[in-house]
């Protein structure tokens, strides 16, 4: 595998409108109706466009234990200081809001949420969140087989674990001292601990693991996974991204096609994957195209970063001020009122097709995966 030069910035370029400007919108889209008793009823979440939102994604913290080329440089990052990090007991009231705003999904996330130390405990706090009807967690496995049974007891519902290889040697390289058996350990383990449906998250790279596709399918026919090809985003100051990197969905499509009949599933409306299987197999897989097959018109999503930024798209810096909001005299409203001014902020799509384009500063581990 070549080293290609990940470190070089994505082109410099004005990004979508800062933190506050959508405010005046936000009461607009308050999410709240008042009943002929006079009783405040909560409704869905919606924003200018009429997208529900009602997925959020939540990074518990910006560390992790691996080094991804395309995330990270060698060295790391410097890690945000212990005062900025959003306390646990901050988290489970501002999902709780979330969730009474109209949320139904939450995805915990981060850099890699394991490192965090206490984290089943703050699992067991949101679990607990009247109506909220999903709770996932994004992580790279390496530290899964010890916490998969404890984090099921604790309420999470299921996994995703990003995997880019199938291959030690490779995965060692690509994530830059990752060991790839603590990774299927850990699958076991959450297999073990019902935390079912698995999904696996692979970022193509041309030039780096594209001839992996085909084994990728081959995994997913022979064992009840769900595997999801995602193209390469544009993501984070210093990383190098070029179009000519990122594998486009309907060339990952060509590559799965040639393992046999594969027979479309569908994309439900907010999802992200547009989802394939074969006649006899026991996994699925997923085609997640941002790029080549924009999915923005029925996005769902808010994520909510380790420091506190509530921001409306994955591919832009604008952001609202959570942290303040949860550190306020009163939080309960004032995140009412942030979840608003993020919901009147989401643009109608991310823009990457647009010549003065520029992805979003943050890196990805602290945007949250």
């Amino acid at each position: 595998m070549s080293s290609r030069g990940w470190g070089r910035r994505v082109p410099s370029g004005p990004a979508w409108p800062r933190t506050g400007q959508h405010a005046e919108q936000a009461a607009s889209l308050s999410g709240r109706g008042e009943g002929a008793d006079g009783v405040v009823a909560p409704m869905a979440l919606t924003d200018a466009y009429g997208r529900r939102l009602d997925y959020l994604r939540v990074s518990v913290t910006d560390r992790c234990n691996l080094r991804c080329v395309y995330c990270m440089p060698p060295e790391g990052v410097e890690p945000t200081s212990h005062a900025e990090v959003l306390r646990y007991e901050e988290i489970e009231l501002f999902v709780r809001v979330a969730v009474a705003e109209g949320v139904r999904h939450v995805r915990l996330t981060g850099g890699e949420p394991l490192v965090r130390r206490g984290f089943p405990a703050l699992v067991a706090m949101l679990a607990q969140a009247p109506g909220l009807d999903d709770l996932a967690m994004t992580t790279n496995g390496q530290l899964l087989a010890e916490w998969a049974a404890p984090l099921k007891a604790a309420g999470l519902r299921r996994v995703n674990i990003s995997l880019d290889t199938l291959r030690p040697d490779r995965y060692a390289e690509l994530t830059r001292g990752g060991e790839l058996a603590r990774v299927w350990d850990g699958l076991a383990a959450a297999e073990a601990a019902g935390l079912h449906p698995i999904k696996m998250n692979v970022v193509v790279l041309r030039g780096v693991n594209a001839d992996e596709i085909a084994a990728f399918g081959r995994l997913a026919q022979r064992r009840a996974l769900h595997v999801r090809f995602l193209e390469f985003m544009p993501i984070g100051d210093g990383v190098r991204w070029e179009r000519a990197d990122c594998v486009p969905g309907a060339e990952t499509r060509r590559e799965l096609e040639a393992l046999g009949e594969l027979r479309p599933l569908g994309r439900p409306p907010g999802a992200t994957s547009e989802t394939f299987t074969w006649p006899g197999a026991k996994g699925t897989v997923g085609l997640i195209s941002p790029l080549s097959a924009c999915f923005c018109g029925d996005c769902s999503r808010l994520r909510l970063s380790a420091d506190g930024k509530l921001r409306p798209c994955l591919l832009s810096d604008s952001s609202v001020d959570a942290r303040g909001a949860l550190r306020g005299p009163d939080p309960e409203r004032a995140v009412r009122e942030a979840l608003r001014e993020a919901a009147a902020a989401k643009p109608e799509a991310h823009g990457t097709h647009e010549p003065a384009y520029a992805g979003p500063t943050s890196r990805m581990s602290t945007i949250g995966g």
